[in-house]
This record gives C-alpha cells, structure tokens and sequence, in this order.
C-alpha cells in the first residue's frame, strides 16, 4: 500500500479520477476546444522582443477554437498581442451573405525555441465558438 499511497501523491489532481476510497490516474485532455492539425497559412502581424513592428507570412501548424500553434521566425515575448490573418480567395456571391472570420488577435502564451524558428501558442482574444 505505500507504493501505491506515494504514486498517487505523484499525480495532480487534474489527472486523478476518485473512485470510492482510492484514486487511480487516467489521461485526460485539459485543453478547452479539440485541436486540428491544419497547416493553415497565415499573416501574422505583431511587436517582437525588441519593441519593433513586423509583418510576416507564415503557417499555424494547429488551430482549435480557442487558439493555434504559430511557426515564427521571430522571438516573442510572452503575453505581447499578435495578430493573425488568413489569406483568401475571392468568394462568389452566395444567396445568404457569408461573413467569414479572417482576422484573429490573440496574446503568446508560451514560446518554444527550435533552432532555425520559434513554435508561439496563441490564446484567442475570443474565442471561435462558444462551449454549450
């Protein structure tokens, strides 16, 4: 009973499930939306770790309703806004009018260095849809 009594204290509580006395532990997704894994290409505008303005083309490589995995060359400081932008296509006239959602702002949440680029995830201002 130690073993196991020290194995549940390993566990957080986000990964624990209580059932009766005891706890066992079980994967379970935190994320708030389900994530695709579309390479979506994208404008990405913002202010990077020097305080300078840029504009760059560039991919999401994720997206959920809640936020995307962005591919960068550029450092970004955390919390700093972004802005996101999907390049279109022109639509034809449709009986309903269509107003699709092309432009995103969102803050970094986390950067992670790889070498030749930076992987940013950005959390949507608002997010795409919203959780019944």
């Amino acid at each position: 009973m130690r073993f196991f009594g020290h194995w549940l204290a390993r566990a957080s509580p986000k990964e624990s499930m209580t059932l009766g006395k005891w706890r066992c532990v079980i994967d379970l997704e935190r994320r708030q939306f389900q994530r695709l894994p579309l390479e979506i290409p994208l404008f990405l505008r913002g202010v990077d770790k020097e305080g300078k303005k840029f504009l760059d083309f560039t991919v999401a490589l994720d997206i959920s309703a809640g936020g995307a995995l962005v591919a960068t060359r550029r450092l970004l400081a955390r919390a700093s806004w972004l802005y996101l932008e999907m390049p279109t296509a022109p639509v034809p006239p449709f009986t309903r009018p269509v107003q699709p959602k092309r432009a995103l702002s969102g803050r970094v949440v986390r950067t992670t260095d790889k070498g030749t680029y930076y992987l940013c995830a950005v959390r949507f201002a608002r997010p795409l849809i919203v959780k019944p």
